[in-house]
């Protein structure tokens, strides 16, 4: 982008140049539609003409495998806490069609078992001083250290 306006700030100083050698001087003493033309055009034409002539900027290389080292998927390990985003249902299987179990309150820390199906993961944790396993989807869970 940089190199963009670069090229394109040098059409325009080029055109006022060429403008000031080029044109009579009387077409100057007044914004006009034509001085405003022939600004634009220059600008346009010379900016253009060096954006594609010189030579582009070297591009960061790295191969594919670098870049998707750098992306790792969050699976449910097994054993791994998480805390409550929201208050979440906690169902007998995945999908927003199974039943519900109970809601699990903002806060509580659910444990993953290790088990998942897309988004949903199953999970464990205490509704109401009781042990639960149960579904929940894994976007309204954040890891301890996380922020909302």
């Amino acid at each position: 982008m940089a190199y963009m306006i670069a090229a394109f700030a040098a059409g325009l100083a080029l055109t006022l140049v060429l403008a000031a050698f080029l044109t009579p001087g009387r077409w100057w003493k007044r914004p006009n539609a034509r001085a405003l033309a022939i600004l634009v055009a220059g600008t346009w034409g010379i900016g253009s003409l060096l954006f594609q002539a010189l030579p582009k900027p070297a591009m960061a290389t790295t191969t594919a495998t670098e870049g998707l080292a750098a992306i790792r998927p969050v699976w449910p390990t097994a054993g791994r806490s998480y805390l409550v985003f929201e208050d979440l249902n906690l169902r007998a299987g995945s999908g927003i069609g199974a039943r519900r179990l109970a809601v699990v309150p903002v806060g509580a820390v659910v444990t993953t078992t290790g088990t998942r199906e897309g988004d949903w993961w199953e999970v464990s944790t205490r509704v109401g001083g009781k042990p639960a396993t149960g579904w929940v989807s894994s976007l309204w869970l954040r890891r301890a250290d996380e922020r909302r």
